[in-house]
């Protein structure tokens, strides 16, 4: 769907009921990267728009991430599709913004870079190049090479390497600032963005949900999108319904500013599998990649410990210890600081994207867990269509509430 008939779309959408006054067509909560393409989206399709966050804006997920615009980590099915589609709208997407809000705004950092993911023992090796294999039936560019060639592409990388897939899909950005511009864009087209609001509860009428009430006075809305990462289901359980979103924990290292020597996002071939993994335990695995301000972030690590914001050293020196197994020139580098984050964690490992059939008026877009950056501008779209009444790109019945591998977990949630 073009820009141009999305907004006629809206037009129309918005023609065939009456505004009303302080009536807004959709309330968005959550001020993250999801949310912020969601009401450009809706907002460029003409949709009037508003942003409710208790906390500011990009202060959440989107804050605690690397920034990963990625394909090779995700086997054949509905997600993988998604990322596909979103790796094709991020070039496009990033030119609009710089057209938009002008050479003032930062950059988001959107760099093409490419992924290459290694394995350095046998058992490593097979499962990576059927896991490639798989990737390359289903679309992916997924070029196994030579451990030479991998050093080539990585000159400081270990030789003690047993297979390496180079995936050129994969891509980066600066996510607070991708975040901030998508934001911004919104408010151009008319979004109004109010952060330091927190929803209590829900606005009703005849068994619809018509708005949302805050810290800072009602919200009346005809859709109400709740876009709030990994607090969604404390978000919709103050709207009356149950939502099996959990946080998952990570945590990254950053060293000092260095000579650029890392050219690609490199990660070991487990990183696949603590993804997909379902335990709640603790898990490891290699993720190195630098940055444009010569900074390299050292990834990453994932557990379900609730809200726990607490840093733990002994998973610091576990990524620290990892990540020289892949590059041993960084034992000689200083690690400068360390953050965490939340992930919005669905039991089925898939993202929720559309209308609650169970109160009318609420859509879902969350359960991205740690891909949310890159799957959030093919969400925005997907959810818009899906608003409008528009044909999808993508067949949404996969991402749906009432999806099967998500129906059991819907009534156990807390």
């Amino acid at each position: 769907m073009t820009a141009d008939s999305a907004e006629t779309a809206g037009q129309a959408h918005k023609a065939a009921t009456a505004r009303t006054a302080d009536l807004v067509d959709v309330a968005v909560v959550g001020a993250g990267i999801v949310g912020g393409a969601v009401a450009r989206a809706l907002a460029v399709a003409g949709l009037s728009v508003t942003v409710v966050d208790g906390g500011a804006a990009a202060g959440g997920t989107s804050s605690g991430g690397e920034g990963n615009l990625l394909v090779s980590d995700k086997g054949p099915g509905p997600e993988l599709l998604l990322a596909q589609y979103a790796a094709g709208l991020w070039p496009g997407l990033v030119a609009e913004l710089a057209d938009e809000l002008g050479p003032a705004f930062p950059s988001p950092e959107y760099e093409a870079k490419g992924g290459l993911v290694v394995a350095t023992t046998t058992a490593g090796a097979a499962a990576l190049r059927a896991f490639a294999a798989e990737q390359r039936a289903a679309g992916v560019d997924a070029r196994e090479v030579t451990p030479a060639q991998a050093l080539r592409l990585e000159p400081d990388l270990t030789p003690a390497l047993t297979a390496a897939v180079h995936y050129p899909q994969d891509a980066q950005v600066q996510p607070v600032v991708a975040t901030e511009a998508l934001l911004a864009s919104a408010r151009r087209h008319g979004a109004v963005v109010r952060t330091g609001t927190r929803v209590t509860g829900p606005l009703t009428a005849g068994g619809r949900l018509t708005g949302v009430r805050t810290t800072a006075g009602d919200i009346p809305a005809r859709h109400v999108v709740l876009a709030a990462g990994p607090w969604s289901g404390q978000v919709a359980g103050t709207l009356g319904v149950r939502l099996p979103v959990l946080p998952r924990r990570g945590m990254v290292l950053v060293t000092a500013r260095m000579p650029h020597r890392i050219f690609h996002k490199v990660y070991d071939a487990d990183y696949v599998g603590a993804v997909g993994s379902g335990d709640a335990d603790l898990q490891t695995s290699s993720v190195v990649e630098s940055t444009p301000a010569g900074t390299v972030l050292i990834g990453s690590s994932r557990e379900r410990i609730g809200f726990d914001e607490r840093l733990r050293v002994d998973v610091l020196r576990e990524l620290a210890a990892k990540a020289l197994v892949l590059f041993p020139f960084l034992a000689g580098v200083s690690a400068i600081r360390a953050y965490g984050g939340f992930r919005p964690y669905l039991p089925d490992h898939l993202p929720l994207i559309g209308p609650d059939p169970r109160l009318p008026g609420l859509w879902h877009t969350t359960g991205h867990e740690g891909a949310g950056i890159g799957l959030s501008v093919a969400t925005a779209e997907l959810l818009r269509d899906l608003m409008l009444g528009a044909p999808p790109r993508l067949d949404p019945a996969p991402f749906g509430l009432d999806r099967p591998t998500l129906a059991p977990h819907l009534t156990a949630a807390a």
